[in-house]
């Protein structure tokens, strides 16, 4: 029976149409698809077709029946199908690739009369699609590898040197900075370091960083007294393409995005820009960053661990540094202790200095002589370790001598610490005393001649047990008492035990 022509005519409705092609590709997918899968709007699969169940073995299934009703990407490795239901967009063509092997496939969102998405449909077209894309296969497998490429070398460069063995010292003050550090690279908090320039603050925020859970992911690091005011804002939150003129034309990812999952080192906050710091502000609070000329705001997931040698609680006082931005920033606070305030680990940092000196020179390892080691204490390092190894350094490039005396670094330091050789020893100013005090007994003498760090040390720790006794146990009576901070008072207490 022949059908009427009236049949076969394509309908006048728009809509008819739209759904005449709809049902058309459908079909044509059902027909040619090697495998189909839906899932609901909570990401649950609920359906798979019968072409769909020979991949289950290759994805650790047995049996359709623990594959159906689970979260589709904790079943299909590196599936997009969420993505698809969050979105609402379709991805009409995507190569697929996991232990099933490498797949064409096409997702699509599914809606409900209302246009709300209540799951999307997945399909298999090409399980092996080499033969037939093979120029689109080698460009994909090329891609793949330069990615590769790309991040094993960011991951070199993004690594981090240094771990809390690396904070070198064995003295209360050394102990209790790198017992403040595990604590610190247990958590997700911001950590503010303090302490002179020298004292090893980004060794430390590179430690905290290699002992925490993000130690597999990158480290970034921006000195911001190094950066010009004018750059900081694209050093830190990066430029759009085409954001200005001389822009770059793919756009420039800022470091808070190059930190993305890992850490960022922000040394010297205390540099930073009134203007810049509400912004710095913004992100630690939301996770977020808007580049340069960008209306697109892109979320973040890092750490920031800062650091400056300046009195920030002081710089809130005097209006030069926001105090919400402070009280962000100080959640974790870790004071690292000057050089001069942990002589007993004197020895062992000279030791591992020279070591690094001898490597990177390729020089013999030198060491020290005793009266090197009391000269080199007698000094008040206000560059602290820097400038320690600064003078090691120097030192060991000015002689061929396998040991180091005192000598050697007679010219290096200051002159007001240097021993004087032109002097009597009748000129020093401890000769009448010592000399007065010989008929009562060696003893006396031997107690006048202690090192001076030591006998530094004694009087310190006499005069805190003084005030404490005078103040019948109050902390904060003695600190006055003594004129120093209270947590001064505190962390000298723990030193001493």
């Amino acid at each position: 029976m022949p059908v009427p022509a009236a049949a076969m005519a394509l309908p006048q409705d728009a809509d008819e149409v739209l759904k005449l092609a709809a049902r058309s590709m459908f079909d044509v997918f059902a027909n040619t698809a090697q495998g189909m899968l839906v899932v609901d709007k909570h990401h649950r699969i609920v359906w798979i077709s019968e072409g769909y169940k020979r991949f289950l073995p290759a994805l650790g299934f047995s049996d359709e029946h623990d594959f159906v009703g689970r979260p589709v990407e904790d079943v299909v490795p590196n599936t997009l199908m969420a993505e698809v239901i969050d979105s609402g967009q379709p991805m009409l063509v995507d190569l697929l690739t996991n232990k099933a092997g490498t797949f064409l496939v096409s997702r699509l969102p599914l809606r409900n009369d209302a246009g709300e998405v209540i799951g999307a449909l997945g399909m298999v077209l090409l399980d092996h699609p080499g033969a037939g894309l093979q120029p689109l296969m080698a460009k994909f497998v090329r891609l793949q590898r330069e990615l590769d490429d790309a991040r094993r070398e960011l991951a070199v460069h993004r690594r981090t040197r240094y771990t809390i063995a690396s904070f070198i010292g064995s003295s209360p003050a050394a102990i209790e900075v790198k017992r403040q550090a595990r604590r610190a690279a247990g958590t997700a908090s911001t950590v503010l370091l303090l302490g002179e320039t020298g004292t090893g603050k980004e060794l430390l925020a590179q430690a905290i960083h290699a002992d925490s859970a993000r130690a597999t992911r990158p480290f970034v690091g921006v000195n911001i007294a190094a950066v010009p005011d004018t750059l900081l804002e694209a050093e830190f939150f990066g430029v759009a393409a085409g954001a200005y003129t001389g822009a770059e034309r793919k756009g420039r990812e800022g470091k808070f995005k190059l930190a993305d999952g890992g850490t960022l080192f922000l040394d010297e906050i205390g540099d930073m820009p009134l203007a810049l710091q509400a912004k710095l502000l913004r992100v630690l609070q939301e996770q977020e960053v808007e580049p340069l000329g960008s209306n697109k705001v892109e979320k973040l997931d890092l750490r920031v661990i800062a650091a400056t040698s300046r009195d920030l609680a002081t710089m809130v006082t005097e209006g030069s540094f926001r105090a919400d931005l402070y009280y962000r920033l100080n959640v974790l606070p870790i004071r690292l202790p000057a050089l001069r305030e942990r002589m007993p680990d004197l020895d062992a940092l000279s030791d591992h200095l020279l070591a690094d000196i001898a490597r990177r020179n390729s020089q013999p390892h030198k060491s020290l002589s005793a009266d090197a080691l009391d000269l080199l204490a007698a000094q008040r390092w206000p560059g602290n370790i820097r400038e320690l190894g600064n003078a090691l350094e120097r030192a060991c490039l000015m002689t061929d001598d396998l040991r180091l005396s005192a000598r050697h670094f007679s010219d290096l330091l200051p002159a007001s610490a240097a021993p004087d050789r032109a002097r009597e020893p009748r000129d020093e100013p401890g000769y009448a005393l010592l000399q007065g005090a010989r008929p009562l007994g060696d003893a006396l003498v031997q107690s006048l001649l202690k090192p001076l760090p030591l006998a530094v040390a004694e009087l310190e720790a006499s005069s805190i047990r003084a005030a404490l006794c005078a103040t019948k146990g109050n902390k904060l009576a003695a600190a006055r008492l003594l004129g120093i901070a209270r947590a001064t008072l505190y962390e000298k207490l723990g030193q001493l035990g």
